[in-house]
């Protein structure tokens, strides 16, 4: 598989194994996500310059003051959200687009609202080149984005202050929402499932660290 030049070969492949198998002793059970991201290339989404850290369990910056998560991360929201084919996926904050593939693997139709122009645009151009094909909008992702909802699922890759209600009002009946909370330093983990119209379900699970929401309903 290759893109814009890009090769992904038995190195990278390697690698990805095993990274895959770290992910596994750290906790991650479901197959169908190890599967989904075995077979997304993540050192596409680096420089070449440090293609050697593509498969290390670490984030990594990306420019405009922004990261690709921590594979680990990645897995764990991934899981949480449980995603079943062509379930219609809100993603706030596409950054490098790397989440956003694994969820298009799992069969999702994702909408990725992305607020920083020069990641939407390179995003944009950059996945489907790869194959991959999202909905892609630029702008304030803590207000979700109404014209395109309900969503089934909805991930927010940034760290918010608080759960902004337009999210969860944007679920389906059945819905789940997954979104780290927490000061600018450290984040608890959210699920939280919509059951009816007004009431929701939420839990509280594991701490992470996330650059921060930025918009209108976050800081």
């Amino acid at each position: 598989m290759s893109a814009n030049g890009l090769i992904d070969n038995y190195k990278h492949k390697g690698a990805r194994k095993s990274l895959i198998e770290e992910l596994k002793r750290k906790g991650i059970k479901s197959e169908q996500v190890l599967e989904a991201m075995m077979r997304v290339p993540r050192h596409y989404f680096f420089d070449k310059t440090f293609w050697d850290r593509a498969y290390l369990d670490i984030a990594h910056p990306i420019g405009e003051g922004q990261t690709i998560s921590q594979p680990y991360t990645v897995a764990y929201q991934t899981e949480l959200l449980n995603v079943s084919k062509n379930d219609k996926i809100l993603e706030i904050g596409t950054g490098s687009g790397y989440q956003c593939c694994v969820l298009l693997e799992l069969g999702a139709k994702v909408y990725t609202i992305e607020r920083q122009k020069t990641l939407y645009e390179r995003c944009k151009l950059f996945l489907p080149a790869m194959g991959y094909k999202a909905h892609f909008l630029y702008g304030d992702g803590s207000k979700g984005n109404k014209i395109h909802g309900p969503y089934d699922k909805i991930i927010v890759t940034a760290g918010a202050p608080t759960i902004p209600q337009a999210l969860m009002g944007q679920l389906t009946i059945g819905g789940i929402l997954v979104i780290p909370v927490g000061d600018e330093k450290t984040q608890k983990m959210h699920l939280i499932q919509r059951i009816s119209e007004q009431e929701f379900q939420s839990e509280t699970l594991e701490s992470f660290r996330f650059v921060p929401l930025i918009g209108e309903q976050a800081w």
